[in-house]
């Protein structure tokens, strides 16, 4: 007897702001609140599937908002599946372009459908993509941001006992070198010389400025250099990489898998995040690109989702953890031991606290 396929019922857009623990302060700007789109797709049979966006600034909400509904249009009273959905979606923005917040709101509608699939289909979403639900290795992404050097070490502390982590990510690029080297001293300070400790320095430098720093920054013992310069300039990356030991991070801010491969002859580890490369479907290509290029793949955000997608990474490496959407999860994830593990249910596991939605509900 052959299952009939999900037919979309309802589609259903929100919009929250919730608070930050702590604000993230960064060359990027200062964020004291996190703006979220809540998407729940109802399927015919009960089910629904649900994802989230973070396009970072409130006042883009309206126009991801607007981009959803416009995809949506259409969809209700039909069958649905992720892959042909995103396919359709991708055909119908080629025409204004394949990034931005077409492409956001694509992949908030593919890792809904994603969502909805493997509930339909009774799998944890990584069990459902070929793999096993388990711990994957995580950093902390919760802190330690550009603040006066004094305040880092007890952050540092709290952010390895938040969970019994291994790693922490610092953020740099400040305007002098010794701003940074004090940075770096005072989180070692706080925790140590046996943790890993990554830096980002939200592309702060011009070419020029990066490779000095960066050099004088070599002799740390950092994990990695997060973006020292503008993501677009993949020529200076590929520059950059010649110039330094320590190994390049990039990718976040790429659109689609396409975009995203021209970063992977600069880096020795790449990024995706899952707004901005294509959701579910968008990422599964993407780590083919990254396996064949022998790239090591993190997530940037998203961890409800990436915990099951790195599951199934041939090249995965660190899930990023923030816990920035907390506020309004009935049942968050919690890190043990350094890890982060999916939960074994079927789906992604996202489940909103209805009540907390509600008090933090925005109009759009």
């Amino acid at each position: 007897m052959t299952r009939a396929g999900m037919t979309l019922k309802r589609a259903t857009i929100r919009a929250v702001v919730v608070p930050l623990r702590r604000p993230i302060i960064a060359g990027i700007g200062r964020f004291d609140q996190w703006p979220l789109v809540l998407v729940d797709l109802e399927m015919n049979d009960g089910i629904v599937g649900s994802s989230y966006l973070a396009p970072y600034r409130a006042a883009a909400l309206p126009a991801i908002v607007a981009g959803l509904r416009d995809l949506l249009s259409g969809l209700e009273g039909r069958q649905v599946a992720p892959g042909d959905e995103f396919e359709t979606a991708t055909h119908e923005i080629n025409v204004s372009g394949l990034s931005g917040i077409s492409l956001i709101a694509a992949s908030g509608i593919d890792m809904a459908l994603w969502d909805a699939l493997a509930k339909d289909a009774g799998l944890p979403l990584a069990r459902l993509l070929g793999g096993t639900v388990g711990p994957v290795r995580a950093y902390n992404s919760n802190g330690l941001w550009r603040h006066t050097a004094s305040a880092l070490p007890g952050e540092a502390r709290a952010l390895i006992e938040d969970g019994g982590f291994t790693a922490v990510k610092l953020r740099l690029g400040n305007e002098h070198l010794r701003d940074d080297l004090a940075a770096i001293d005072a989180v070692r300070q706080g925790v140590g010389f046996d943790i890993d400790l990554m830096v980002d320095f939200n592309q702060a430098l011009g070419l020029g400025d990066a490779i000095r720093r960066c050099h004088q920054l070599d002799e740390q013992n950092l994990y990695w250099f997060e973006e020292p310069i503008a993501y677009t300039n993949v020529r200076g990356y590929a520059q950059l990489s010649r110039s330094v030991r320590t190994p390049l991070q990039a990718g976040e801010n790429f659109y689609g898998p396409t975009d995203l491969l021209t970063i992977m002859d600069s880096v020795a580890y790449a990024m995706g995040d899952l707004m901005r490369i294509g959701g579910v479907t968008g990422w599964m290509r993407t780590a083919g690109l990254a396996a064949a290029a022998g790239v090591q793949f993190s997530n940037h955000l998203y961890p409800e989702f990436a915990s099951h997608l790195l599951r199934v990474t041939p090249t995965a490496h660190w899930l990023e953890w923030v816990d920035w959407a907390v506020p309004i999860l009935a049942t968050p994830l919690e890190p043990a031991a350094g890890t982060i593990s999916a939960p074994d249910v079927p789906g992604a596991g996202l489940e909103w606290d209805e009540r907390a939605v509600a008090k933090y509900a925005v109009q759009v």
